[in-house]
């Protein structure tokens, strides 16, 4: 739940600092009036609106913006680690920790990338029976995934 929030006021925070710049930038540049109740159809009220907006799809994103995913390994997972160390460094993932659960946590080497994705860039991958779980934003794991899934499975008969 705390994590939830956090993630939620992150989200706030970088989509209103986005709008902000915008509107600025078009105020400045002179292709939008620089009195709100002008540059607005509602003024104010609009800015209120916009940000009641944002703040409705901040909470929501969480919920589908991160998830966990199976992957299939068969084995012992410790004869595993390495190769998915390998293929995280691939993905430009160094280790960040080990889980409670015997699992690892892995973060983005980019600082640049770190920041653009507010410091919720951890995958964590677990062992779990029949292989490992991972969990992070969901757009950075469908791709850890399936560099992992070829990495630990061969499908060749």
């Amino acid at each position: 739940m705390i994590t939830h929030l956090r993630r939620t006021l992150k989200y706030f925070i970088q989509i209103t600092f986005i709008f902000a710049a915008v509107i600025g930038i078009l105020m400045l540049s002179g292709m939008a009036s620089k009195d709100i109740d002008t540059a607005f159809r509602h003024g104010w009220q609009s800015v209120w609106l916009i940000l009641a907006a944002f703040a409705a799809m901040s909470l929501i994103y969480p919920f589908f913006g991160y998830g966990k995913r199976r992957i299939k390994a068969n084995g012992d997972p410790s004869d595993h680690w390495k190769t998915i160390e390998e293929a995280l460094d691939f993905r430009g993932y160094v280790p960040a920790g080990e889980t409670p659960e015997g699992g690892r946590k892995f973060h983005l080497k980019s600082g640049v990338s770190r920041v653009a994705r507010l410091w919720e860039d951890t995958i964590t991958i677990n062992p779990v029976l029949g292989g490992f779980q991972a969990e992070g934003l969901t757009r950075d794991l469908v791709r850890v995934i399936s560099a992992l899934d070829r990495k630990l499975n061969s499908y060749d008969d």
